[in-house]
């Protein structure tokens, strides 16, 4: 009889399984114990066996989860200093609370629970809520075990994992026809979205973010498109088949690695501040002797996005392109605020008769 081939169990599913297993311990849990019990790794973990894929899968989880801002720690076993089979892995509850500074109104705070519960329960799947109960039992602390299961503390932590984009779906689906796609997209830089046609290879999801590795018809090269850049419908292109080659995920992950390791720019941070205390946890990041960051990335315009969301407590030193970029974005939501108020002020006047006298 063949062997039953394991259920494709989708990757922020897993992603969001393994945070709330680590949550849900304070001492943590080894590789073992997470491969063999949490939702996405449990299907496919083979006791005594060859794991050595599914050990690969976390690497590259812990990498994503780290790199959505998210604090995963490791803790070496006494006795035991550099062996990676008996390190503990898990997350500081406390450190993944809101800061103390952030409060909601009674309204807000109604509406991120709706906002918490709708995503949970198109996100988390019953064999999720069973395998979080399972890894509770195998290395969870009681006293927690209890707390973490509450619907209010998963709805907290539930919108902080980025839920896929809309063109997954039908990319996954035109994947496993290997059948050609057009769609809009809009190039870093640019204004107006540009079609393209193209044959996927791969989707693979690299520092949290979802990225499609495909053969491009008009250029007859490979690739890589940022899902979220995708405007609009997907639809099909051309009849006949274009399957993928064996290894394409694997080539497309190993090749934005190496974009990410050539990539990197200083940022000086304000000492105490969010942004250093999120961009020190992300992967690969470095502190020089004067207490400059130096991150790694892939695409310059998402790393300019994430840096202008912390305003002045960021200041990019190189290079100067990234910088240009953050000061860009910065001038853009001014320019917009100071026309909303121009447009607030004139809809006031309109309403009033005018300027009295």
């Amino acid at each position: 009889m063949p062997a039953t081939r394991a259920p494709r169990v989708p990757a922020e599913e897993r992603l969001f399984s393994l945070v709330l297993a680590l949550l849900s311990t304070e001492s943590g849990l080894t590789k073992a114990e997470i491969l063999a019990n949490v939702q996405g790794y449990r299907q496919r973990w083979t006791a005594g066996g060859d794991n050595a894929s599914l050990e690969r899968q976390f690497e590259r989880d812990k990498d994503d989860v780290r790199e959505l801002g998210i604090p995963l720690e490791t803790i070496e076993t006494p006795g035991a200093a550099g062996n990676n089979q008996t390190l503990r892995y898990r997350i500081p509850k406390g450190e993944y609370d809101l800061p103390l500074d952030v409060r909601f109104t009674p309204d807000e705070s109604a509406l991120l629970s709706l906002a918490a519960m709708a995503w949970r329960e198109g996100a988390l799947s019953t064999d999720s809520r069973r395998a979080l109960l399972k890894v509770r039992s195998a290395g969870a602390d009681e006293g927690d075990a209890t707390t973490a299961a509450h619907p209010t503390d998963i709805a907290a932590y539930a919108p902080r994992l980025r839920a896929r984009d809309a063109a997954f779906e039908p990319l996954r689906s035109a994947l496993d026809r290997a059948a050609a796609v057009r769609f809009d997209y809009i190039t870093p830089g640019e204004h107006e979205p540009r079609r393209r046609e193209l044959a996927p290879l791969a989707l693979v999801q690299h520092g949290g973010r979802w990225m499609l590795a495909a053969h491009e018809f008009a250029t007859g090269g490979t690739k890589n498109y940022l899902l979220s850049r995708i405007v609009g419908p997907v639809s099909a292109y051309e009849a006949g088949r274009h399957p993928a080659p064996a290894g394409a995920g694997e080539r497309a992950l190993a090749e934005l690695d190496r974009v990410w390791s050539e990539r990197s720019a200083r940022i000086a941070v304000v000492p105490g501040s969010d942004a250093e205390r999120r961009l020190q946890r992300r992967r690969g990041t470095e502190v020089d002797s004067d207490g400059v960051l130096v991150l790694h990335h892939v695409d310059p315009q998402i790393l300019a996005e994430e840096l202008a969301a912390f305003g002045p407590e960021v200041r990019v030193l190189e290079p100067a392109a990234l910088r240009d970029r953050v000061v860009a974005r910065l001038r853009g939501l001014v320019a917009d605020h100071a026309d909303h108020a121009d447009d607030t002020a004139a809809a006031g006047t309109e309403r009033t008769g005018g300027a009295r006298g």
